[in-house]
């Protein structure tokens, strides 16, 4: 073999180990990206119900005339109606159909009990649809799913959700609120 072809086999083994060892570093990053993300959220990946279901999600188990509390673990399609020294209520919601509009969410009806209570977590994931800003003018969708993309601080998740009712994906885990995302409706 003469010495160019040793030269170039030498730098297209060197090449391929240096190849290999990049895609093994972003391997061992991505792992530890998203054994990170799941230690940030410190809990399970809930099914997400339809997020324009036409019915009230049901909470089995769960004993309304025992007064306001947290619903079971999960992820609830909901609002939030009111929140008080950190303890948000909030009640299911399910996509009515309109004949003059694509449709509209609408809660419970008057005098129903369904509502729960659960403390918003000190950590909480505030997930906008509408951006951060107290008019919420910008639009922080994810396109695939008309979900809100845009991660706001607790603070705004407060200020909005007392104020009025934002259709919303709320996930609670250990009797706490963990996750708010905002269902973007036009």
């Amino acid at each position: 073999m003469n010495t160019t072809m040793r030269t170039l086999l030498a730098g297209g083994t060197a090449a391929a180990a240096l190849l290999a060892s990049g895609v093994a570093a972003h391997a061992a990053t991505a792992t530890a990206t998203a054994t990170a993300s799941q230690a940030a959220t410190a809990y399970p990946a809930y099914k997400k119900p339809a997020i324009f279901g036409t019915s009230f999600q049901a909470d089995p188990g769960h004993d309304f005339t025992k007064g306001i509390h947290s619903r079971r673990n999960g992820i609830l399609r909901g609002w939030i109606t009111d929140v008080r020294d950190g303890v948000a209520e909030y009640e299911p919601i399910k996509w009515k159909r309109s004949k003059t509009t694509e449709g509209y969410f609408v809660g419970p009806p008057e005098g129903d009990v369904t509502a729960y209570a659960s403390p918003i977590a000190k950590d909480v994931v505030f997930l906008s649809a509408y951006g951060c800003k107290p008019v919420m003018a910008a639009m922080t969708v994810d396109r695939n799913t008309g979900l809100g993309a845009k991660r706001c601080p607790a603070s705004v998740l407060v200020k909005r959700h007392d104020k009025q009712r934002q259709p919303s994906l709320i996930t609670v885990h250990q009797g706490k609120i963990v996750k708010v995302q905002e269902i973007y409706t036009p």
